[in-house]
Formats: structure tokens, C-alpha cells, sequence
């Protein structure tokens, strides 16, 4: 059962909220479909740097005086940006809640995006962008998933390139802004010590005056969804970089998939979670052909990621990548059994205990699932997982990690 109450406000706008009576904080999230996957293509790089401009101010709200206010009573706040969703948290005790979400609100409603302080918070993401460039973890992920998802905006960065950036104006942003900060767009969510009816006032009050769509906004073009038919191979030497990088990326379903999505969560624990793992016991623990290795199962609303990560020498690389598409292809045709499973469910459930245990991660977790699904999906994740056989994970992994439908990158010192 759902412990949360969710509300649809007259305006479009979802209202997530649960009540924690024994704890004095809340915490505000509050998540906006307008990630990059949202970005017309002259606007590449727009959502996060709009992100940034959000705390500028408005015209009743001067720059910087947000922030002053909530770390003046203690709290804190945080910002994200992905491809799927921009995110805004604001932690503080429950009595100074109404003195400080209707601030945010402003922010996100009436920002105002003033020219000096366009021109000056670009340079922070340019720099921002000029660091994600000299870091060769960086390099190498941005590389594998433009290799995989070649059209798709999946297969962008989030903070856009320096060209694009450089091409951006501040009436362009407002536009942006009005287009997806609309309350059809919008989940709040209000996990703590608060009222339910205390909790909708200030959240209709709060979300009430937002303004009109942009008439001359681009539309974003449509995207079919990747497909990968053979191994795409790509290689690259990089200054600094002192041990090889073996990545490996398979495209998977997207939300309207979600048992696939919890089966290859699964199937990642199964290849590397611990030394009895069957890629980290093999490549690391016996052969010792590798310093490290993860696997990671990325769920995202049109099409998740599944990756192999590998450090090791640079020597290792075509006979480790072999080794993990000869444990491919046990899995596909062997399967699983009943005591690799049972440990896999084993660490999923327990790493959602502990996930799930604070308002932080409550409201995290309840905002992530309505806004690429639903918010009542989030709590079904334990049952779900339990629920597995070993034939139909078997079956999963032969659907979608072929060993040989792969992007794979390979990164080597200079």
C-alpha cells in the first residue's frame, strides 16, 4: 500500500505528501519534466544551465536572498538536472516551511533570468563544462553513450558544449522557462512533520500564478528509440589517464517496461555485486586480470542503459572483453540458479530498505517515479523483485544483453 497521499491540484499540478508526526523537518522536492530530453535542438545545454539561473532571483526575489534565508534558519537546499527531469530540494524544519516553499515556488515560477546575470553564471558552466572535459571518466561515458545512442538526446551531454552555450540568450531561456515550468509538468513533494491540510494550502497557494507559454517556442523533434544490431567499437588515448577503461553499454526498455527494468537490476547484481559475482569472482578474484569492474542497470523513461565498467591494464582489454561475452553467453544459454537468485534479491531488497529510511529519501524516491511513471510504482519495487523465477530472468538476459549487440568503449593511456 501506497503510505503517501497524492493530489492532482486543479491546475495540473501532482502533490505527493506524507506525514512523519515523530520527525521536525521537511523536505520540499519539487521535479519538472524539463531535462535535456526536453531541449529543442537550438537549445542544447539549456535545462541545466536554466537550473543555475532558477536561484537569480525574480522581480520581488533579489539574487542570492533564497539562499540567505534558509541557511540563516539551518536548512539547505539542492539542485539537479538529468536528461528526464530538473529537481529542486529544500530541507528545513517543519515551522519555518511556510516562510520558506513559497520563496521556491517564486524561484520556479517567476524567474526572472536578468542579462548580467546570464553572462555571468554562463562562465560558471562553461568552466563546469571545461572540468567534465579534463576528466577522463567523463570523457569516456559521454563517448560510449553518444556511440549508443547516436540521434537520440540520450546520447548528449546535460551540459551542452561551449559552442551552444556560447549561442544562447536570455529571452531564448525565458522561453524555454515558460514552455516546461508549467504545473502539468510539475510534482511536489512533501515528505515530514506536517499537516496534510496544512500541507495542501501552502503547496495551492504556492503554485498558483505561473505564466503563460511561450507562442514561438520550437518544438522538439521526435526520436525513435536506439537500436544496436552488431558491436559498435570505438577506441581513444587520453592525456593523464593511467589505467584502461573497458566500457560496455547495452540499450534496454524504458518505463513502459518496468519488470524488464527490475529483472536487469537483478541481472547487474548477479555479473558484480561482491566477490562471489560471476564477472568480479572470475576477472578479479581468480584470474586477476582486473583491478575493478561494475555493472550498472540506469533506468530512464523512453530507454535505460545497462553498462559493464572495467579498470584494468591496458594489455587486459580484448581478452577481458571476451571473458565478460563468454559469461554472456552461460548466462543466456545455462541460466541462473535458485541460490544466485535468491542472493540477488537478497541485496536488491536490502539496499531499498536502507534507501528508503529518511524523509530525504522518501521524497526523492516518490518525485524520481511520478515523473517518469507513476509515484504509487515506487513502493511495489521489494514484491516486484521477490517475484522472480530464474527462467524468467533467464529469459530477460537473452532479450537484452546480447553479447553481440554492444557499444563499447575503450579507453588507453597516451
Amino acid at each position: 500500500m501506497f503510505p503517501a497521499s497524492v493530489f492532482k491540484l486543479d491546475n495540473g499540478l501532482t502533490l505527493i505528501h506524507q506525514d512523519i508526526p515523530s520527525t521536525p523537518v521537511v523536505v520540499a522536492d519539487v521535479w519538472v519534466r524539463a531535462g535535456a530530453n526536453y531541449e529543442p535542438k537550438p537549445l542544447y545545454g539549456m535545462a541545466h544551465f536554466l537550473e543555475h539561473m532558477i536561484f537569480k532571483g525574480t522581480a520581488s526575489l533579489p539574487p542570492g536572498m533564497f539562499d540567505q534565508q534558509i541557511e540563516n534558519r539551518g536548512g539547505v537546499t539542492n539542485a539537479a538536472t538529468s536528461h528526464d527531469y530538473a529537481h529542486y530540494s529544500l530541507t528545513t524544519a517543519s515551522s519555518y516551511l511556510e516562510e520558506t516553499l513559497p520563496q521556491l515556488g517564486e524561484l520556479l515560477l517567476n524567474a526572472a533570468i536578468p542579462e548580467d546575470e546570464f553572462f555571468r553564471e554562463r562562465d560558471v558552466v562553461l568552466e563546469e563544462i571545461r572540468q567534465a572535459n579534463d576528466d577522463p571518466d567523463w570523457q569516456g561515458f559521454q563517448a560510449l553513450i553518444s556511440n549508443i545512442y547516436q540521434r537520440h538526446p540520450y546520447g548528449r551531454s546535460v551540459l551542452g558544449s561551449e559552442k551552444e552555450l556560447m549561442q544562447h540568450s536570455p529571452e531564448a531561456m525565458r522561453c524555454f522557462h515558460r514552455d516546461r515550468y508549467q504545473p502539468e509538468n510539475m510534482t511536489v513533494v512533501i515528505v515530514g512533520g506536517i499537516a496534510q491540510n496544512r500541507t495542501l494550502d501552502l503547496v495551492s497557494s504556492t503554485f498558483v500564478n505561473f505564466g503563460d507559454r511561450c507562442n514561438d517556442f520550437p518544438t522538439k523533434d521526435e526520436v525513435a528509440e536506439p537500436v544496436v544490431t552488431e558491436i559498435r567499437r570505438q577506441e581513444m588515448y587520453l592525456p593523464g589517464l593511467e589505467q584502461a577503461r573497458l566500457l560496455m553499454a547495452w540499450t534496454e526498455p524504458g518505463v513502459e517496461q518496468l519488470r524488464t527494468a527490475y529483472g536487469l537490476d537483478l541481472l547487474s547484481v548477479l555479473l558484480t555485486e561482491g566477490r562471489t559475482s560471476r564477472l568480479v569472482r572470475d576477472l578479479r578474484e581468480d584470474k586477476q586480470l582486473v583491478q575493478g569492474i561494475c555493472s550498472n542497470f540506469s533506468l530512464q523513461q523512453e530507454s535505460s542503459l545497462f553498462t559493464i565498467t572495467v579498470w584494468l591494464e591496458p594489455e587486459h582489454v580484448e581478452r577481458v572483453e571476451s571473458l565478460i561475452r563468454l559469461h554472456l553467453h552461460e548466462l543466456l544459454s545455462e541460466g541462473i540458479s535458485d541460490r544466485e537468485l535468491a542472493r540477488c534479491q537478497r541485496l536488491l531488497c536490502n539496499d531499498y530498505a536502507f534507501s528508503t529510511e529518511t524523509p530525504n529519501q522518501l521524497a526523492g524516491l516518490y518525485g524520481y517515479y511520478n515523473t517518469i511513471a507513476q509515484a504509487e510504482l515506487s513502493v511495489t519495487y521489494p514484491q516486484q523483485i521477490q517475484s522472480f523465477n530464474t527462467q524468467e530472468l533467464q529469459k530477460i538476459a537473452q532479450d537484452y544483453l546480447s553479447p553481440n549487440n554492444y557499444a563499447v568503449t575503450i579507453l588507453k593511456p597516451v
